[in-house]
């Protein structure tokens, strides 16, 4: 069978979970023995990929701004055209319109041979996500069970969504339990994070509390897209400064995708900042895939993703009152409050060495419905096939 993909910010090591569940999620229908294509409308970042496909009827700048992208897109009729006749020509039996907009949801340029799912891999009410549904794709594919049930509460019908976890693109090992014990008492923390402000790396910094007598090392990476032109070069400026002042931590370059498990493997703990809700977390799942516990916030998809492998750390909205820290009471502000009730249960889990080791234990059985092929399996019998 033939399977495309439409994202047209499609890069392969791409820091953005879309980019790398398509690859996980393709990987794993290749390995059943069907072909897999990416319809992209980036520039070749690299040696040419046989499995992606670049459109000529547009182009994405790198990074490409949000508020950009409906300008970029506004010859419908000659990008439609060209994705129809990919489509055709690689004989697709099923389509993926990956977003909305950035993957063509709202156009849905397939012929009426060809099965069309919609992917939802973030919370989106609006117009684009409206048109899109009103295509009447074959299925709704999103990550999550909160993702169903964040679109029930926008006011869409997702009683017939199905969720479908993130594929780990590699396997990951996780160490012995002599090491696992060296690295709870003296291994770093370690967060790896897109360069956006609500992943909390910088709010993280401010927060970091005095005397944690281990490292603190921080993957940032800039993506082939950001909110608002710029953001992501302000952003990782604005964590390094932060970085230099503090002498535990240590900003790192940006990582290929199968050197993000081992890179967790040799982590105490792994920080998930966000501030927003993860519709899945896909670094979670690579740090738990490898024994590594998480801490995070708990919102979104990750709290039931960590489950007792890390701890969840409640985020309550501005002027809600978070459970008393230890020692005196501080004026400060929300969000930094919730960074040091983070850094709080992170001390504690390091602190806690049969409750750490019983969430090593536990942490890459909670990514075991994770395998490529599994999730492909489970995606083929989802869409009818």
């Amino acid at each position: 069978m033939n399977i495309a993909f439409v994202m047209l910010t499609y890069h392969s090591d791409e820091p953005a979970g879309i980019e790398r569940a398509i690859a996980s999620l393709a990987a794993g229908l290749r390995e059943l023995g069907h072909s897999t294509l990416v319809i992209s409308a980036n520039a070749a970042d690299g040696a040419p990929d046989p499995h992606v496909v670049r459109l000529t009827s547009v182009s994405f700048p790198c990074p490409v701004a949000y508020e950009e992208i409906p300008l970029l897109l506004a010859d419908t009729d000659a990008i439609g055209g060209e994705v129809q006749r990919i489509l055709a020509e690689h004989r697709t039996d099923v389509v993926c319109w990956c977003d909305a907009v950035s993957g063509l949801g709202f156009l849905s340029p397939a012929g009426p041979a060809t099965r069309t799912v919609l992917m939802v891999h973030f919370p989106r009410a609006d117009e684009a996500m409206r048109q899109s549904l009103a295509h009447r794709p074959d299925a709704v594919v999103t990550v999550s069970p909160f993702m169903v049930e964040e679109a029930a509460r926008a006011g869409l019908d997702s009683r017939a969504w199905h969720a479908l976890p993130n594929a780990l693109l590699t396997e990951g090992s996780a160490p012995d339990a002599s090491r696992r014990e060296e690295l709870r008492r003296t291994g770093p923390v370690r967060v790896v994070a897109r360069a956006d402000p609500q992943k909390g790396v910088a709010d993280l910094l401010r927060s970091m509390p005095p005397g944690l007598d281990r490292p603190v090392q921080v993957v940032l990476a800039k993506a082939g897209f950001e909110l608002l032109p710029a953001l992501q070069d302000r952003y990782v400026r604005e964590c390094a400064e932060l970085a230099d002042a503090l002498d535990a931590v240590e900003i790192l370059p940006p990582l290929a995708w199968e050197e993000v498990q081992p890179f967790f493997e040799g982590a105490a703990v792994a920080l998930v900042p966000s501030t927003g809700p993860e519709s899945f977390s896909n670094v979670a799942a690579e740090a738990l895939s490898v024994g590594t516990p998480v801490v995070g916030f708990r919102m979104g998809h990750l709290p039931v993703l960590i489950g007792p492998a890390g701890r969840s750390v409640e985020f309550s909205m501005p002027g809600d009152d978070l459970p008393a820290l230890r020692g005196p009471a501080v004026r400060v502000p929300s969000v930094a409050r919730h960074m040091s009730a983070l850094w709080l249960a992170t001390t504690e889990l390091l602190g806690d060495e049969a409750g750490y080791h019983e969430a090593s234990h536990q942490a890459p059985l909670r990514t075991d419905s994770c395998a490529p092929a599994q999730v492909a399996k489970e995606f083929l019998k989802t869409v009818g096939l």
